[in-house]
């Protein structure tokens, strides 16, 4: 593996980075948060700019980094405060389409590295569609190193003008905790019965309540489930702008759903679940994949974007925006207990080939070491 360094060019101080968030996006808030504690571990100085409610929530400073309220917004003082934040850095990274073209705006005139991490996709339709591919054409046209969670994003990357495009290790931060945690044995039928899942089966979603999630679908599969005895129950954990839409679905047809808002406790619903469903009709490297595997949950997911790659052979992957396919799916793993068992093992081999928040933290320091390493004279 290449050796890597904390120091300047120079050699003379520790290496300053600029973490750039939106702070929309939970994997990769979650994901700067383990990478800012990695470098700072190896003498790396690390400021996180990201809005201060970014940092109630992951706790940046805790990790040992400076934090600087910068709004998601991309107007002049938002843009001039990252500027500023960014004035003394060695190279600047930034998480997301939107905090990265924040970061290019932020850095115009100056000559200061700059890496994205692109997590995701930014889902737009219409008009807005045109304006997300500008601003992708104008991020990585500005980058020098993209980094994409996907095979699928590197390629998009690449198709968009990208100089040098890449593939990130991107390791799936484990739970902090404040407190030991329960026994899960005995916190399963705690959790059961808060969510009214006595008795029968529980099958756990997790994600923003948005269009591409896929839940529209996933309320049409669960039509299917209501002949079952006992019926299972669907819980939705998440916020987004069609909560009403699918409450009003839930009540109006009378279907096994619930649906309860953010959590924090996510790995003890899974933990309790009997089944994790992930309907997406677009996704990257899903966290809620990864955190079922954890969780030794079988998955139901539709192949679509990073999914096959992420989970290979071990989650039940049916075609997206197809209610019929997702239903027979959860209908036969339910009834097939040696099959979830297969799967559960299957997940958990998966889950051992994917990077460890070291080897992420030591990929990204390689990256920053080749820009700010002198090179040698040919």
């Amino acid at each position: 593996m290449t050796p890597v360094s904390s120091h300047s060019p120079h050699g003379q101080s520790p290496l300053r980075t600029v973490q750039v968030l939106g702070g929309g996006n939970a994997g990769s808030s979650a994901h700067v948060r383990s990478l800012a504690s990695g470098l700072v571990a190896r003498g790396v100085r690390v400021t996180v700019c990201a809005p201060v409610e970014a940092d109630r929530t992951y706790d940046f400073t805790g990790a040992g980094a400076e934090h600087v309220h910068v709004p998601r917004s991309s107007d002049p003082a938002s843009v001039a405060a990252l500027r500023a934040a960014c004035a003394n850095a060695d190279l600047v990274h930034a998480h997301g389409l939107h905090a990265s073209f924040r970061a290019v705006l932020a850095l115009s005139g100056r000559r200061t590295p700059l890496i994205v991490t692109w997590h995701d996709r930014a889902y737009a339709e219409g008009a807005r569609a045109h304006l997300v591919r500008l601003l992708e054409r104008r991020v990585v046209k500005a980058a020098s190193v993209v980094l994409g969670t996907t095979s699928a994003l590197v390629d998009r990357a690449r198709r968009t003008g990208a100089r040098d495009a890449r593939l990130a290790a991107v390791a799936l931060p484990g739970p902090r905790r404040t407190v030991e945690p329960e026994d899960p044995d005995r916190l399963r039928p705690k959790v059961r019965a808060e969510l009214g899942a006595i008795g029968r089966p529980l099958l756990m979603a997790v994600g923003s309540l948005d269009r591409h999630r896929g839940y529209d679908m996933l309320l049409d599969a669960t039509r299917a489930w209501r002949r079952l005895d006992p019926v299972p129950l669907v819980v939705i954990a998440g916020e987004g702008p069609l909560r009403g839409e699918l409450q009003r679905r839930i009540e109006d047809e009378g279907l096994p759903v619930r649906l309860i808002g953010l959590r924090e406790d996510i790995t003890e619903l899974l933990a309790a679940a009997d089944l994790a469903l992930l309907p997406s009709g677009e996704e990257s490297r899903s966290v809620l994949a990864q955190e079922a595997f954890h969780a030794r949950v079988p998955l139901v997911a539709t192949a679509v974007g990073g999914i096959p790659e992420l989970v290979g052979d071990a989650a039940e992957l049916v075609p997206p925006g197809d209610p019929e396919a997702f239903a027979d799916a959860v209908v036969r793993l339910l009834g097939d207990p040696e099959r979830r068992e297969l799967l559960t093992e299957k997940g958990v081999r998966q889950a051992a080939t994917w990077p460890s928040e070291d080897a992420t933290v030591a990929q990204v320091l390689s990256v920053y070491d080749e820009l700010t390493q002198p090179r040698p004279l040919m």
